[in-house]
Parts: structure tokens; C-alpha cells; sequence
């Protein structure tokens, strides 16, 4: 029996698309799967380092470790005319948005690469993402990049939306949103790959099969939020292109890369050879 070490973030969304692994719904023979629960910036820096056999990234992260990481066909979490949004106490121009300081969810989110896009380079500060309505509020920055369920409960938090990054992206290009991705090491070899990532998309096949069962399951991260808000928060983003990239969705990758190569944000393209 070989251990397989997952990482994937405790968010209603990964919950979801985890739950029938997570639950024996789903098994892969003579696979044992060990569940790594952290933060999507934590999962973004222990890629850097190799030591999860599979996990969830940000899109942005991917190509500091597609040497050692391959994208899974299942898994991507994209918004398709949503996304990230930056909120405030007031409202604010998009002009007068550069010289303000905005709260990131860490360097290492799409997040952060989006902002970057639309605003250059804009001061900021990290803070854990489900403390930046809390830093916004007490005035510690003057905006935020909200992430998660935040995009639809910020305003019961007082707050104001001031820049919708993921309705900039369609107006722009046309394609979804692509914000998170699944990997796998690329020492486990392809045929290892394809199992994992076979298993991954009949996990998400189920939840969406089961969706009151598996949406109780991914209340427990919601983080408050009741059953009608988490399941609009999960069926935003464990879509389509959840289930498997296509055509679209590898265009989608293909541009938010190019484009953050062409603001030299990147060094270069990296490999899109999902499996």
C-alpha cells in the first residue's frame, strides 16, 4: 500500500471537491491518501520545497514549480466572470487606488498576480486572507483583496466593492478566471498521475451528484456562512473546468501566463501538460 500525501486548503470549495476522497466514496487500489489541511499560501510555499505528492497551488505559484510539479486535468477552481474583488470603508478610483496601502493574501496567490495586472505595483501588506476584513475595517490598510467567501459576504461586513478583478479579466479576454490548480509530482510518474488524477475527478463527479450531502461536508469551513451561501459559494467554483481543463480553460492558463510575462511579473512561460 502506498501513501500518497495530499495538501489541499480547509475552504468550503476544496472541502467539496474533496469530500467523496475524503470519505471513502472514492478509493484508488493500493493508495492510501494522507490529507494535508493548510492555508492555500502555506500549500504554495511547501511546493516550493517538493514534499506533498499532490496539492492544491495558486495558478501563480505554478511556474516557480513546474519543474518539479505537472498540472491535473481535474482539480482547477476558475471563475467565470468573478473572482477576487477589492474592497474598502469608502469608495475609491481606480487611480487613487495605486497609492493606497491594499492587504494581499500572500505573494504567492493569483490574487496578488491579478493586482499586479490592474495596478502595477501598488503598496501592500500580507495578512492571513480571513483577517483582511477585519485590517480593512480597523483602518490598518485602506483596502483589501478578498478571497474565498469574502467575494459575497463583505457586505455584512461593512465594506464596499471597489475594483472586481474577475469581471476586469472577462471584459479583457474573454475566458474564465483561473485561480487555483491541483498538481502533482512529476516523480511519480504519468501513469501514477493519471489515476490520481482520475480519482480527483470522480471525487468532484460525486459532490456534484450529492450536492446537499457534500455541501453539509464543506460547511464546516465555511467559516460561519450558512447552507445557501456555501453552496453558491461551491457551485462558483467547483465547475466545468473542475472537472477537466478542455480547450478553455488551457487557453486561459495559456494568457493569464503570457500576460504576466509580457508585465515581467514572470520569467518565462511555463509547461501546460495536464494529466
Amino acid at each position: 500500500m502506498r501513501t500518497i500525501r495530499i495538501g489541499h486548503s480547509p475552504d468550503a470549495d476544496d472541502a467539496f471537491m474533496f469530500y467523496a476522497l475524503t470519505h471513502a466514496k472514492v478509493e484508488i487500489p493500493g493508495v492510501r491518501i494522507e490529507h494535508v489541511l493548510e492555508d492555500i499560501e502555506s500549500l504554495n510555499r511547501r511546493a516550493a520545497t517538493g514534499e506533498l505528492d499532490v496539492t492544491a497551488i495558486s495558478c501563480a505559484t505554478y511556474p516557480a514549480v513546474a519543474d518539479r510539479y505537472r498540472i491535473m486535468d481535474p482539480g482547477a477552481s476558475m471563475g467565470k466572470g468573478y473572482g477576487p474583488i477589492v474592497v474598502a470603508r469608502r469608495r475609491y478610483t481606480e487611480r487613487a487606488l495605486r497609492g493606497k496601502a491594499i492587504a494581499v493574501p500572500g505573494f504567492g496567490t493569483t490574487a496578488y498576480l491579478l493586482l499586479r495586472l490592474a495596478l502595477g505595483d501598488p503598496p501592500v501588506i500580507v495578512v492571513a486572507f480571513d483577517q483582511i476584513p477585519r485590517v480593512v475595517r480597523e483602518g490598518l490598510a485602506h483596502a483589501g483583496v478578498l478571497i474565498h467567501e469574502g467575494q459575497i459576504t463583505y457586505r455584512a461586513m461593512g465594506l464596499v466593492k471597489v475594483l472586481d478583478l474577475g469581471e476586469r479579466w472577462e471584459k479583457e479576454t474573454g475566458l474564465p478566471l483561473p485561480l487555483g490548480i491541483n498538481v502533482t509530482r512529476r516523480d511519480l510518474g504519468k501513469e501514477l498521475a493519471r489515476r490520481l488524477s482520475e480519482a480527483l475527478r470522480a471525487s468532484i463527479r460525486y459532490a456534484h451528484a450529492h450536492v446537499d450531502e457534500a455541501v453539509a461536508y464543506a460547511m464546516r469551513y465555511g467559516r460561519g456562512i450558512d447552507a445557501e451561501t456555501c453552496k453558491r459559494f461551491v457551485q462558483m467554483y467547483v465547475n466545468d473546468f473542475t472537472v477537466t481543463l478542455g480547450d478553455e480553460g488551457r487557453r486561459a492558463l495559456e494568457t493569464l501566463y503570457r500576460r504576466a510575462a509580457e508585465a515581467e511579473l514572470l520569467p518565462a512561460m511555463p509547461p501546460i501538460d495536464p494529466l
